[in-house]
């Protein structure tokens, strides 16, 4: 089902006069007066070229036609001509300033050419015109909703939808708006009543976002499952997979993302969101192909190889698959400091049961590069840290422990190693220290899982393109 337009998408009126141009008693006049019923029979049937091609040659014989001017700024806002259409509309509506809709569809064409100060005036004047109209107080809605203004559109969007309580595009934006806003119970109430005229899926989507935002889990889930069957699309499947794997119920989110991934092979949020649902199953090995398949669709996509360095430490089988991504990804970054962490720890994982010796200069490198870009990446200092330890540099591997510490507490693992090597330098009492910290965390162990909850959910936020965001 092809999507309605939104915030952005102005109505352009036109409700172009079809009477005569004057009286007809004259042959000329009459000839005149065909050739624009012609015009408007062209622009009607979309026939663009020709209606231009008529009106051009009647406007010399009717340079003060209000009717003619107007239709021909119509029909190059039709064809993007944006100056000409300009041209002729502002002489529309030099020649009936009490028109709101002459005032409208020129705002329009001021707006889709950049200059919104001057469609703004426009849209005001015609809405002290026609304080009733639903296309100028539509209009005006939209227009704020381009310049962000969402709170300033939304009033304007209300009016337009008493005046048409069954207009679905002017509804949907109202209820974005009201969503936005917070007004979750105005959005829910638009909602509902427009899918009493049109069942469609993206306001089950929409609804799903509404329930989901209130708290409402279950419902929530219930519209996106409505929204997909409705309309499979990659962003219904999308949200409704995501909703399931949010809320940790793997097995439907996987079936989902499955489905998905046949539907839309090329989307890589849809094989990022089946990797994640396969991993969060435990299924490491699926996981790691999948989010592979990702990393190939979208290779600068830096939420891929987050969850690919997750899977990869659980499922190492695919070693030489997964560092021609991370390296690939290194040399796309060159000044990325978390690309060439990925880089390093892939190679080093992957080379360890083998000829480990000959990498750990290439994985020192990396590492030392990686903090070089960027000091405060704590796990490269943690890694460089272990490294070095099993290296039994253990002044090297202590100041890195310590480096990484001091920019996050809360590294379990590090608090060991480091207990670990003040043992081997021979500072007890400080190695005592660090493992009594080292238990603690570990007893709160539910803090590792929040953050990979967390970054599920940013994904997640990050991956639904919000309808007020689209041009």
């Amino acid at each position: 089902m092809r999507r309605k337009p939104r915030f952005g998408s102005l109505i352009i009126a036109c409700a172009l006069a079809c009477g005569s141009l004057a009286a007809a008693e004259d042959a000329q006049k009459q000839k005149l007066d065909r050739q624009y019923q012609s015009a408007v029979a062209d622009y009607d049937a979309g026939r663009y070229r020709e209606a231009v091609i008529k009106l051009e040659q009647l406007l010399p014989f009717a340079p003060k036609s209000y009717e003619i001017h107007e239709l021909l700024g119509m029909l190059y806002a039709s064809t993007s001509r944006d100056d000409k259409a300009i041209e002729h509309l502002k002489a529309a509506v030099q020649l009936n300033p009490d028109s709101g809709e002459a005032r409208t569809n020129l705002g329009a064409s001021l707006l889709h050419s950049g200059k919104a100060a001057l469609a703004g005036e426009q849209f005001r004047k015609a809405l002290t015109l026609e304080p009733n109209s639903y296309d100028v107080n539509h209009n005006l809605g939209e227009f704020y909703i381009r310049l962000g203004k969402v709170a300033d559109g939304q009033p304007f969007l209300a009016r337009a939808q008493q005046v048409k309580p069954d207009a679905y595009d002017n509804g949907y934006d109202l209820a974005m708006a009201d969503f936005v806003l917070g007004k979750l119970e105005d959005a829910r109430q638009v909602v509902q009543t427009l899918i009493t005229h049109k069942d469609a899926g993206e306001l089950h989507n929409l609804l799903g976002q509404i329930d989901e935002k209130d708290g409402q889990y279950l419902p929530a889930a219930n519209e996106y499952e409505a929204a997909a069957h409705l309309d499979p699309s990659e962003g219904n499947l999308f949200d409704w997979g995501s909703e399931m794997l949010l809320h940790r119920t793997y097995e439907p989110a996987i079936s989902i993302f499955k489905r998905g991934a046949e539907l839309y092979p090329k989307s890589p949020r849809i094989q990022i969101g089946l990797g994640l649902a396969l991993y969060s199953r435990g299924k490491y090995d699926d996981a790691v192909k999948a989010l592979i398949a990702a990393a190939d669709l979208d290779p600068s996509d830096a939420r891929c190889y987050l969850f690919l360095s997750k899977a990869y430490n659980s499922s190492p089988l695919q070693a030489d698959e997964v560092i021609q991504r991370f390296r690939r990804y290194a040399e796309m970054q060159p000044t990325n400091a978390l690309a060439q962490y990925y880089y390093a720890i892939s190679m080093w994982k992957g080379k360890r049961a083998g000829d480990a010796g000959l990498e750990l200069g290439a994985v020192e490198s990396l590492l030392l590069k990686a903090i070089a870009l960027d000091d405060s990446l704590a796990e490269a200092h943690v890694q460089l840290g272990n490294l070095y330890a099993d290296q039994h540099k253990y002044e090297q591997s202590i100041s890195h422990y310590a480096r990484a510490l001091n920019l996050n507490p809360n590294l379990a693992d590090a608090h060991y190693r480091l207990a670990t090597d003040f043992v081997h330098v021979g500072k007890k009492d400080s190695a005592q220290a660090e493992f009594a910290v080292y238990q603690k965390l570990r007893a709160d162990h539910l803090a590792e899982v929040d953050k990979e909850r967390a970054e599920v959910q940013q994904f997640v936020s990050a991956a639904k393109v919000p309808d007020l965001a689209k041009p």
